[in-house]
């Protein structure tokens, strides 16, 4: 059997067992979100050697401030909150159980990867430096892995409130996430108003889970049926109308990911321009859900967003781990254009292009193994849970190391 008739194959197979009532296109804009993600992180991270031999994280946008509106594409953790807030809501209808043991189920879901790409990290940490890796290399790589991370806390947080989230959508429909957009303008204008200077930096955090709940509770209304195209266009206009604003007349970053030496960034914790690029791109995939369902359709477009729905916490959690792949042995060989050397020409971004199908191979390659991770836990006589606790205590010392504690 050639390729094309296998991959045909596997393709009518998924099609036959997805269920009628699937959502096809809200699947698609998860794939859609999830793939950014790495994509993002290996167009737009790069690495330095020292004299020694050690990798340090470096960034082709400290060179090239043209390449910020590539962010803007990349960046779609607003379309990640959106569906996730909608999933959630017509999940959370469907319990069986209780609120709690709803909740368990999806926090379950959430955590063994995580504990499963740390606990290996931290494994395989002092092989690699008894192996000659370089201790610098390392915390760079440490860093790298732990760096999505975060979202996974915060989408947790926000998982936890879904309860709540239903609670304001049938109460306030879409002007539900209106108070979370207010909250972080409040503290936008105090970081960066005329009181600026009497204002503590540790303010920002207040911005992180109204800055990133704004989008899920967009997703909760949307899934209560309380968002039609009316509001979807305002979303999209006024998203795209405050977006524009911020940048011309309030001089935002033009970058939606942290840049090196900059004092200020969009991303960690979100600011304002964050919310209005995910308001436009919500209103814009709500628009766009028909047509998006026709196109899904087809099983050769569908079967592709099956698997990487089913890979998604493999996905976030090991792509870095992939580039690493690469990155690591060819620190030993030198400067390898767009892998080890400086992102400062253009030559660089081309390599770099040219690496990123050997990145996802590795990924694929990863993601065999990894996704048992992903897997329900496997009940047993006590062994699950003395797993469960090695892997918390490999994955905290993974933690302490990777944040420079250690």
């Amino acid at each position: 059997m050639s390729v094309t008739s296998r991959v045909r194959e596997v393709a009518e197979r998924i099609e036959r067992r997805t269920p009628a009532h699937r959502d096809r296109a809200v699947d698609g804009l998860r794939a859609l979100a999830l793939l950014a993600v790495p994509t993002g992180h290996w167009l737009l991270g790069g690495f330095t050697l020292d004299p020694e031999g050690g990798l340090h994280n470096a960034s082709p946008l400290s060179s090239f401030g043209a390449l910020a509106p590539a962010s803007w594409v990349l960046q779609m953790l607003g379309i990640f909150f959106l569906v996730g807030g909608y999933a959630s809501v017509l999940s959370f209808h469907r319990r069986t159980g209780s609120t709690g043991a709803w909740l368990k189920g999806r926090m379950v879901r959430l955590g063994r990867p995580v504990l499963g790409v740390t606990a290996v990290w931290a494994l395989a940490a002092p092989v690699l430096y008894a192996a000659g890796v370089p201790e610098a290399t390392l915390r760079t790589g440490a860093t790298l892995v732990i760096q999505p991370l975060w979202f996974v806390g915060v989408y947790a947080v926000v998982t936890a409130l879904t309860p709540y989230c239903v609670w304001a959508a049938r109460r306030l429909g879409g002007w539900a996430a209106a108070p979370l957009l207010a909250s972080v303008a409040v503290v936008d204008f105090l970081r960066y108003g005329p009181l600026s200077d009497a204002v503590p930096s540790w303010l920002s955090v207040l911005n992180v889970l109204p800055g990133w709940m704004f989008a899920y509770q967009l997703g909760v209304s949307w899934g209560e049926r309380r968002i039609g195209r009316r509001g979807a266009w305002l979303l999209l206009v006024g998203g795209g109308v405050l977006f524009a604003a911020l940048l011309v007349v309030f001089h935002y970053p033009a970058s939606m990911v942290g840049v090196p030496g900059e004092a200020r960034t969009n991303s960690h914790p979100p600011s304002l321009l964050v919310l209005a690029l995910a308001s436009a791109q919500s209103g814009a995939a709500m628009l766009l859900r028909d047509r998006l369902a026709r196109l899904l359709a087809r099983p050769a477009l569908w079967a592709p967003v099956v698997v990487v729905n089913l890979s998604a916490m493999t996905i976030l959690c090991w792509h870095q781990s992939a580039m690493l792949a690469a990155a690591m042995p060819a620190s030993f060989v030198g400067g390898v254009a767009g892998l080890t050397t400086a992102p400062v020409t253009v030559g660089w971004i081309l390599a770099r292009v040219a690496w990123m199908p050997v990145f996802a191979v590795l990924l694929v390659g990863i993601a065999r193994y990894a996704r048992r991770f992903e897997a329900p836990p496997k009940r047993g006589r006590g062994a699950p849970a003395v797993r469960r606790t090695v892997a918390g205590l490999l994955a905290a010392g993974f933690a302490v190391f990777a944040l420079g504690l250690a």
